[in-house]
């Protein structure tokens, strides 16, 4: 079972502070996990400048200029943020039986206990 999961809300713990122009400490979402490369997309972080080339739709509009999209982070640089404290977390994984009584595997935040 993965740590991080598409739509958890991360944080940053890495890089230049915000002070200085980088995004430690910056808090977003997770928009696409990259699996075979161990990378993650987050909401609003780590955002870079794309010059895309001019072109035209069917319909007559312009596309393209200046874009900025969000760029992929290693997975090791960014923390779950546990939903009690919005703070960063560590993510354990807990085993469970349900009430089927099923088995199941279940996330949780190390510091605080809670499930994720």
């Amino acid at each position: 079972m993965a740590k991080i999961k598409k739509g958890d809300l991360v944080q940053v713990i890495t890089g230049r502070t915000q002070a200085r122009g980088g995004d430690r400490g910056k808090q977003g979402r997770v928009l696409e996990v990259i699996v075979e490369k161990n990378r993650v997309v987050v909401e609003g972080v780590n955002l870079v400048t794309k010059h895309v080339r001019v072109g035209q739709t069917q319909r007559g509009t312009k596309t393209g200029g200046i874009e900025t999209h969000e760029a992929p982070l290693h997975i090791s640089n960014v923390a779950l943020v546990d939903p009690e404290t919005k703070k960063p977390t560590r993510v354990g994984h807990r085993v469970e039986t349900n009430a089927d009584g099923k088995t199941v595997r279940v996330r949780y935040a190390k510091k605080s206990g809670k499930d994720l």
